[in-house]
């Protein structure tokens, strides 16, 4: 069994050196198998928004897995960064869970460059 970490979330940037969406599942993986074994709670993924206007490719593969991924029990929940907000019930759910979350930069900011994740 994982030791319990002191730090609650672990940041993780997926886009660092403009990786295929591919190279960025991969690393997404890898992510939540490593952070779970060390004992975080959360991950903070960075995947930047895209230049599109619309949501970049790494944005939508990264949501895409992470659905799948709730699906199969492999993660608890998640909430993009626009609905990364006290009044959004995917935020109120991962919150009450892990009520010290309520200090992560990102709440309230409606950031669609990031997503949380509840391990």
């Amino acid at each position: 069994m994982a030791s319990r970490n002191s730090q609650l979330i672990k940041t993780v940037n997926l886009k660092q050196g403009m990786p295929h969406v591919e190279e960025a599942r991969q690393r997404l993986n890898q992510a939540i198998d490593n952070a779970r074994r060390s004992g975080f709670q959360a991950l903070k993924l960075i995947h930047g928004y895209g230049s599109s206007g619309v949501g970049g490719g790494i944005r939508t593969a990264v949501r895409s897995s992470l659905s799948r991924r709730q699906r199969e029990g492999k993660i608890r929940a998640f909430a993009g960064g626009e609905k990364w907000h006290v009044c959004e019930p995917e935020a109120q759910a991962i919150l009450a869970e892990c009520p010290a979350l309520e200090r992560e930069s990102d709440l309230n900011m409606h950031n669609e460059g990031v997503t949380i994740v509840l391990l």
